[in-house]
């Protein structure tokens, strides 16, 4: 879709399903255990505790995304002013989206398993299905993920998932203070399953490699490359034995965002070319993330 947004249909559909994801499962399997996440978010769920705990409160309704809002202002202003203003108005608007979620989705529906490990487990597996749907779409949540994407874009030894958890650690230390061992180790499980799940599923932080064989269109194949992705390729020619004609082969390092980019667009370039690619590979050197929208 045009716009600020500079988003596709599937985008919006992304992202509200990514937002419901993470509010689902953290108000089905987190809250009712009396556990946290972290973040701002968990500061605003401390927040929301101490609230009911010194007014003696009893509510279904979460009013912690109401206060994750509240504080994540300032963090909205700094994406608008030092990331992009397309990256501030779809994090606007998953901010926007979970706030509504994690006010109308009950803490109280009775689908937590009794076992508190269960829940932890099914709630991270969830909640980072979720937040990676968020971040395939070149969005975030708010909170840690905006200090994340600003961190892990100058540094390729992190990710968003690192520097959230390494930011959860101050929230969980409080929990332990405020409630108890229990609830802080808990706490911890659920936002490291998080990250182990938000590692895979978000397509910009997982590195490929792609081999194009090309016979006619190497030049417009690494003008893709270099005008779309913003990668560089190398080319070399070779022989193919069979026909013993002259075939190009094009090389390229990207992330899984990019890769799948080039997939969809690939046959419109060169409908005889094929496509060989390696995911999840290790990457030393002078690599760039590019976690953020220009």
């Amino acid at each position: 879709m045009s716009g600020i947004f500079k988003w596709r249909k599937i985008d919006f559909l992304k992202a509200l399903l990514g937002t419901f994801l993470f509010a689902f499962a953290l108000n089905i399997f987190i809250v009712p255990k009396d556990l946290y996440n972290g973040g701002i978010l968990g500061v605003a769920e401390l927040m929301r505790s101490v609230i009911l705990q010194v007014f003696n409160l009893h509510t279904t309704f979460d009013f912690s995304g109401i206060i994750n809002f509240i504080i994540n202002i300032p963090l909205l202003i700094y994406a608008y002013n030092k990331v992009s203003k397309t990256f501030f108005a779809r994090t606007m608007y998953c901010v926007l989206l979970q706030t509504i979620f994690l006010s109308i989705i009950p803490t109280t529906i009775n689908l937590a398993l009794d076992e508190t490990i269960t829940n932890v487990v099914l709630g991270g597996i969830i909640a980072g299905i979720g937040s990676g749907f968020i971040l395939s779409t070149q969005a975030s949540g708010g909170g840690t993920d905006i200090i994340g994407i600003a961190l892990a874009s100058k540094n390729r030894k992190l990710s968003v998932g690192k520097v959230g958890f390494i930011c959860n650690m101050l929230v969980f230390v409080t929990c332990g203070i405020l409630r108890s061992v229990d609830t802080m180790v808990y706490s911890i499980i659920y936002a490291g399953v998080l990250m182990f799940v938000l590692e895979r599923t978000h397509d910009q932080n997982v590195c490929t490699s792609a081999m194009i064989f090309t016979k006619d269109k190497p030049t417009q194949i690494t003008d893709y490359i270099r005008n779309e992705l913003n990668r560089d390729a190398t080319i070399w020619e070779g022989i193919g034995l069979y026909q013993e004609d002259k075939t190009y082969v094009c090389y390229a390092v990207l992330s899984r965002y990019e890769l799948l980019r080039l997939e969809r667009n690939l046959k419109e370039i060169d409908e005889e070319a094929f496509l060989i690619k390696d995911e999840d590979i290790k990457v030393n050197g002078n690599f760039e993330k590019k976690l953020i929208v220009k």
